[in-house]
C-alpha cells in the first residue's frame, strides 16, 4: 500500500509511537466542521461533532468513526494505545470513565497524526493580512465576530514552502501572514480590513513595534478587484485623517502555512500580544 510521505517529526510520532508536546498541536483548538483523517494513509478516523475540549493539551474525541480505530495494550503495560485500523499509524491513547462526556471516553490524539478535511461551506471565504508578527495579528482576528478559523504562515516570497527559520533570515521575500476564514453571513471583508488597521501601526515602515525586518511589514493581500477597492478606500480614509499609511497592497499568492507551534500561539500561551494593541479608528 502506498502511504503519504512523512517528515522526520511525523515519523517519530506516527511510526515510532512518540508524543507531540502538549498545547502545540495544530488541531487542539480547531472548531471547524469536517472530518479528521489519518496523516499516513488518509483513512477517515474522527468526525468533528465528536471532538471536545478536555483541557489536556491534545485534541480529544469521545467517539471514532466505526471501525476506524483499533485499541491495543500500550508497551508501558498500563495505558491503551489507539492506532489507525487501516495502516497501524500511532494516534495516541484512549481513556475511559473520566466524566468529560456522556460517552465516558476520551481519545487523546496527536494532531500530527491527523489531517483535517473541512466541510465545504459556501458562506466561508478567506482573507489574508500581514501586520507584523503573525502571532499578534492572529490574536485579534481569531476573536473577531464571524471568524470561523485562522492560520498563520507566509506569503509574497520567492521560496516554496519556507520554514520560519528561513523567513527570519530576511531573504526569502515572505511576509508573516494570517489567513482568516470568515462567514459572510456574520461579518464582511470590510469589517476585517477595519480591524486590520485598528490593531497595528500601519504607519511604521520598517516592521512592527520592536520587530524589525522585511517579514514584518504591513500588507493586505487581495484576491480580486473588489477586495483591492475596499482596501484602497480605507487607506484613503486614513490619509484624509492625516495618517501616512505604509501598508502595501499585493495580489494574493501562495499561502505557506507555518509550523504547528506557531498556530494560535497566544491561545496556547494564555497571554496577549506585546506588539499589537487595539485602537478604534473608524
Amino acid at each position: 500500500m502506498d502511504y503519504n510521505k512523512l517528515t522526520s517529526e511525523e515519523e517519530r510520532v506516527i511510526l515510532h509511537k512518540g508524543t507531540e508536546a502538549p498545547y502545540t498541536g495544530e488541531y487542539l483548538n480547531n472548531k471547524r466542521e469536517g472530518v479528521y483523517v489519518c496523516r499516513r494513509c488518509n483513512a477517515p478516523l474522527y468526525n468533528s461533532s465528536d471532538k471536545f475540549d478536555s483541557h489536556c493539551g491534545w485534541p480529544s474525541f469521545d467517539d471514532e468513526i466505526k471501525g476506524a480505530v483499533t485499541r491495543v495494550p500500550d508497551a508501558d503495560g498500563m495505558r491503551t494505545e489507539i492506532i489507525c485500523n487501516n495502516c497501524g499509524a500511532h494516534l495516541g491513547h484512549v481513556f475511559l470513565n473520566e466524566g468529560f462526556t456522556d460517552k465516558e471516553t476520551r481519545h487523546c490524539v496527536n494532531s500530527i497524526s491527523l489531517k483535517f478535511i473541512p466541510e465545504q461551506n459556501k458562506m466561508i471565504k478567506k482573507a489574508y493580512f500581514a501586520s507584523g508578527c503573525f502571532w499578534g495579528t492572529e490574536y485579534y482576528f481569531m476573536k473577531a465576530k464571524g471568524v470561523a478559523h485562522t492560520s498563520v504562515g507566509f506569503m509574497g516570497g520567492h521560496v516554496d514552502n519556507p520554514s520560519y527559520e528561513q523567513v527570519c533570515q530576511k531573504n526569502t521575500g515572505h511576509l508573516e501572514t494570517t489567513e482568516v476564514e470568515y462567514d459572510i453571513s456574520k461579518t464582511s471583508y470590510e469589517d476585517l480590513v477595519k480591524l486590520f488597521f485598528e490593531t497595528h501601526d500601519f504607519t511604521q515602515t520598517n516592521g512592527q513595534g520592536p520587530d524589525i525586518g522585511p517579514q514584518y511589514l504591513s500588507c493586505i493581500f487581495y484576491a480580486d478587484e473588489n477586495e483591492k477597492e475596499i482596501a484602497e478606500k480605507y487607506i484613503k480614509t486614513l490619509e484624509n485623517k492625516g495618517y501616512k499609511v505604509a501598508t502595501m497592497l499585493k495580489q494574493l499568492s501562495t499561502f505557506w502555512k507555518a509550523e504547528d507551534y506557531h498556530q494560535q500561539y497566544y491561545e496556547h500561551k494564555g497571554t496577549s500580544p506585546y506588539c499589537h494593541v487595539y485602537k478604534k479608528i473608524f
